[in-house]
């Protein structure tokens, strides 16, 4: 029954103004605020955004039955075409009073766009990408940076943000790889929990994806089964979420296109409702990942036609699907055939509903202008943002001392195809990657200096020879003769290679772009060894959305730079490393592997997953290992303390350490705390990341650094499937990487195993 207050008044309570509007409204409408429409642009019709787009134009025909009962999203205004900014802003007002205009109760929709890499729109800043984030191993930083986006969406009348991606890494040749944060869950969870708290200050509703496993695709190929045990999937694909569910105060889920262990997420209760809502407390909206619905009767095929994946969705908490209204379309019929219950589509409208009254979306004028359509979405603020997570983010893996480059260096030889093409410094949900590839005449839409021009403003006064030698992915040999003799005649080479990121197979590191094995795509491996043989020393400089097996040629190089897919300032920051104007700090969330195949899994495996033993002739330890990076200065551990050698199953014991900057010059480093479970009842990752913090030090500066740590952070999932903190002993170690732990000490754990049913300790915090 409808209350007696007006759900247009934006002086009641958000949820009473709810159950007004709720108690007004007929199953039609409320089946169609969990609806979704792709308002899409002619010209987007010959290419692809998403998966799919064959269903996308299907659905672009339906506007007015889309909204004849109101609408609950609004798909992509701004990140289909291009447009710019006070255009695409009137745009979606202009839309926005259609969709009122047609509902009889004039509600408005949310708009929804992504930004994985920036606000994914015509002329926005293209940042860094995710993995570049957790390299710099610097989460203020990044919820700078998640607030500079959001205010850039919400100036323009942008609501939620499709981002950021929680997934664990576990394969890398997995296309996604550009998009996570790495590897390890605890700095997933920190950094992605980072950026969500950036987005959510600005107004924006930051997405969490894919909820859950999608990282773990069988042999790394999308939309793959995921073949998972339930421990592994509680205590490294679920932590990341659950941070940012607690922690990050994240108002959406978006669901994993995978099936675990034979489940699909879209239809797992379990999932989306037991873990997400019963256990951890959430309380926003979960919006399918695009036609995940669909795809429960059109590819999982567990459900026999469209209206029962819808029911079936809809019953396992998914509340909106996106990106087109199809299988929701289907739900009021469900209902009236007494297949499903009422109670259960008013339970998901109630939560967008909920999120519109906290937009402004349910007052009596609805707030549908935009704040500021004049914004300038690349500014100097924005870039210069960008620049420094991009100075930050790159990894100095290797250098005899040939870096960094004299300015007065005679002669440079600069060869590689990722040397002069903006592009390839860009991730696959970048707006010049996603969109613009189909616009052959609109460039970039913005600045993005490539690294000759970078290396060119960096050293004015040497001589840079560029040669391509070959290009991305292309079998195309005809260059390297070039390249060979431009490094042949320089005293030293910057060798540029990598990844061109795109989508479905169009790149090499994307969406849909999974890889074989972990060599350098096209031939440019060929290119390395000829160069190599020139004798000239050679700078190795990845630019990449993976880490690519460097095992075969790294040893004969001078020196050795990772930088993942480093954004719009890339080219400069790169140059700015190699001049030595920037001194390195940023350190690797991925390990780079040795060999191509063979895959080696990823730091956190449990002892028979580490190398060393006889019983495989396929060693998988890593070239540079998780957590590694070097500097033009250096650092020195020293003094580890630990506070209590023994605590209760519920203390917490603080780890102290000095750092020293005993090199020349001014630094920053990554003081990394691992802990080793000595003996548990189950099989253990040999050590894993605890706790980090990076460090600025100046020369001959030091630091002491102190860790809590809760034994919280010391559980994992027991034999009995529950989440304890198990009595027994534990090393902790510090060091500059997983495999550099120069100090270490020992605590206990005593009394009885406690099993964790509620809110735990997620984090370890510093403190100094």
């Amino acid at each position: 029954m409808a209350t007696e207050i007006d759900w247009r008044d934006s002086a009641q309570p958000p949820h009473e103004r709810v159950e007004a509007l709720l108690g007004e409204m007929t199953l039609a409408e409320k089946a169609g605020q969990l609806g979704s429409f792709w308002k899409t642009a002619e010209e987007s019709a010959d290419g692809e955004v998403a998966p799919a787009e064959d269903e996308m134009r299907a659905l672009a025909e339906k506007w007015a039955d889309a909204t004849a009962n109101g609408l609950g999203h609004l798909t992509r205004p701004f990140g289909t075409a291009p447009v710019d900014p006070a255009k695409g802003a009137a745009q979606l007002e202009e839309t926005q009073r259609e969709v009122m205009a047609r509902g009889r109760l004039g509600i408005p929709a949310i708009a929804h766009e992504e930004c994985l890499t920036g606000f994914t729109t015509f002329g926005a800043t293209v940042y860094p990408t995710s993995l570049a984030w957790a390299a710099t191993f610097d989460p203020a930083l990044i919820e700078r940076m998640g607030a500079a986006i959001g205010g850039d969406m919400r100036a323009v009348g942008v609501h939620q943000g499709l981002s950021p991606v929680m997934d664990v890494v576990r394969d890398y040749r997995w296309g996604r790889v550009e998009e996570t944060m790495g590897e390890d869950p605890y700095l997933v969870g920190m950094t992605g929990t980072a950026y969500v708290r950036g987005l959510e200050s600005a107004g924006i509703i930051a997405t969490l994806k894919h909820f859950a496993g999608y990282s773990a695709s069988r042999g790394a190929r999308n939309h793959a089964p995921v073949p998972m045990g339930p421990r592994e999937f509680a205590d490294v694909i679920l932590p990341p979420f659950e941070m940012a569910v607690r922690l990050g105060g994240t108002r959406s889920v978006m669901n994993s296109y995978a099936d675990v262990d034979g489940m699909p997420a879209a239809a797992d209760r379990e999932l989306l409702t037991g873990i997400l809502r019963d256990q951890w407390g959430f309380g926003g909206t979960v919006v399918s990942d695009y036609w995940s619905v669909a795809f429960l009767d059109k590819m999982h095929r567990v459900t026999s036609d469209r209206a029962s994946s819808g029911a079936a969705a809809l019953e396992a908490g998914i509340d909106v699907e996106l990106p087109g209204t199809d299988a929701y379309g289907m739900l009021a019929a469900k209902v009236d055939s007494g297949e499903l219950d009422e109670a259960v589509v008013d339970t998901a409208v109630r939560r967008v509903l909920l999120q519109k009254a906290e937009l402004g979306l349910l007052d009596r004028e609805p707030a549908v202008s935009a704040p500021n359509p004049e914004v300038d979405l690349d500014s100097a603020g924005n870039r210069a943002l960008a620049a420094e997570i991009a100075q930050k983010s790159i990894v100095l893996c290797a250098n005899d001392g040939v870096l960094p480059l004299a300015a007065d260096e005679p002669r440079i030889a600069l060869v590689g195809p990722t040397a002069d093409d903006p592009n390839t410094f860009l991730g696959c949900y970048s707006f010049p990657n996603h969109v613009l590839s189909r616009y052959a005449d609109r460039g970039t839409g913005i600045p993005v200096p490539s690294l000759l021009e970078g290396l060119r403003a960096e050293l004015p006064g040497a001589r840079i020879d560029y040669a391509q030698g070959v290009p991305v992915r292309e079998a195309d040999r005809s260059g390297i003769d070039a390249a060979v003799e431009a490094a042949r005649g320089a005293a030293v080479c910057v060798l540029a290679v990598g990844d061109l990121a795109s989508l479905f197979g169009r790149g090499t590191s994307g969406e849909g772009c999974d890889a074989p094995d972990l060599d350098l795509p096209g031939v440019q491996t060929e290119l390395v060894e000829a160069v190599l043989e020139t004798g000239t020393p050679v700078v190795l400089v990845v630019v990449s959305g993976r880490p690519y097996a460097l095992g075969a040629f790294a040893d004969r190089a001078a020196a050795v730079v990772q930088a993942f897919l480093p954004g719009e300032e890339g080219g400069a920051a790169i140059a700015g490393v190699l001049s030595g104007r920037v001194n390195p700090g940023g350190h690797l969330p991925v390990a780079i592997p040795r060999d191509p195949g063979g895959q080696p899994g990823t730091y956190l495996a449990p002892p028979l997953g580490q190398g060393g033993f006889w019983m495989s002739n396929i060693d998988p330890t890593p070239l540079f290992p998780f957590g590694h990076g070097s500097s033009y200065t250096s650092f020195e551990y020293r003094d580890l303390e630990i506070s209590e050698e023994r605590i209760g199953v519920d203390g917490e014991v603080e780890v102290s350490v000095t750092v020293a900057n005993s090199g020349e010059r001014a630094g920053e480093d990554v003081v990394q705390l691992y802990l080793t479970d000595e003996v548990a009842q189950v099989t253990r990752p040999l050590r894993e990341l605890t706790g980090y913090a990076r460090v600025a030090l100046e020369a001959g500066a030091e630091r002491r650094l102190t860790f809590r740590l809760h034994a919280d952070r010391t559980s994992f999932t027991g034999r009995g499937g529950k989440r304890i903190v198990e009595p027994g002993r534990f090393t902790v170690a510090v060091g500059h990487s997983s495999q550099d732990l120069p100090l270490e000490a020992r605590f206990e754990i005593i009394g009885r195993t406690r099993e964790i049913t509620g809110e735990r300790v997620l984090v370890t915090p510093v403190v100094g």
